[in-house]
C-alpha cells in the first residue's frame, strides 16, 4: 500500500504546473469535451506508466547492488531539481489537437509528451524502489489524474489560480527527501 500511496503523492505533486498539463488545458479549451479527454489521459497515462514501471522494476532486479541504490537515490535528488524548471508547452505540441477526436488526440499527445518526462522517470524510479509494477502504476496513474482532471473540467479558471512556484517548491522536496531516505538506506544508516 505503500507503494500506491507513495507514487500517487509524488505524482500528484510533480504533475502540477507540468506540461502534460498544459497539454490538457489546450486541449480542454480545443475540444470542450471533457470526458474524451479525461479517458483519453486516463488510458495514455496507464499505457505509458506501466511500461515505465515494468522498466523500472526489471532494472532493479537486473541491478541488485549497492551501486544501484546510490544511483536510485541521486535520481530522485535529480529528480527533485528538475522539478523546479518550469515547463512550457512548445507550439508543435498545441497544434497536435486538430483533425480527430478528442480522446485519440489526448492519448496519443499524452502518450507521447509524457515519454522522457519526469513523472515517467519517476515512475521507473518509484518500481524499482517497491518491486511493484500494479501498485506503482495504479498509484502514478492516480496522480497524474488528480492534477489534470480538475484542470480539464475546470478549465484555465482553476489552473491559473494555483501557486506554481510554491508547488513546485514542495515537489522538489518531496523528491529531495524520497532520495535522501534512499541514500542513508544504501550508506547503511538505517
Amino acid at each position: 500500500m505503500d507503494a500506491f500511496l507513495v507514487s500517487t503523492g509524488v505524482v500528484a505533486i510533480a504533475e502540477i504546473g507540468d506540461k502534460t498539463q498544459l497539454l490538457a488545458l489546450v486541449l480542454a479549451a480545443r475540444f470542450r469535451k471533457p470526458l474524451p479527454i479525461v479517458l483519453g489521459i486516463l488510458a495514455a497515462t496507464l499505457a505509458n506508466h506501466g511500461v515505465a514501471a515494468v522498466i523500472g522494476m526489471a532494472a532493479a532486479g537486473w541491478l541488485q547492488s549497492d551501486i544501484f541504490q546510490w544511483a536510485l537515490g541521486a535520481s530522485f535528488v535529480l529528480m527533485g531539481l528538475w522539478a523546479l524548471k518550469p515547463d512550457t508547452l512548445e507550439e508543435s505540441e498545441k497544434s497536435r489537437a486538430s483533425g480527430a477526436s478528442a480522446f485519440l488526440v489526448t492519448l496519443v499527445a499524452f502518450f507521447f509528451v509524457e515519454i522522457g518526462d519526469k513523472t515517467q522517470i519517476a515512475t521507473m524510479a518509484l518500481a524499482a524502489q517497491f518491486q511493484s509494477v500494479l501498485w506503482v502504476t495504479a498509484g502514478t496513474t492516480l496522480g497524474m489524474m488528480l492534477a489534470n482532471t480538475p484542470v480539464v473540467l475546470l478549465g484555465e479558471a482553476v489552473a491559473t489560480r494555483l501557486p506554481l512556484q510554491a508547488i513546485r517548491l514542495v515537489a522538489a522536496a518531496v523528491f529531495v527527501a524520497l532520495g535522501a531516505v534512499i541514500l542513508a538506506r544504501a550508506a547503511g544508516w538505517f
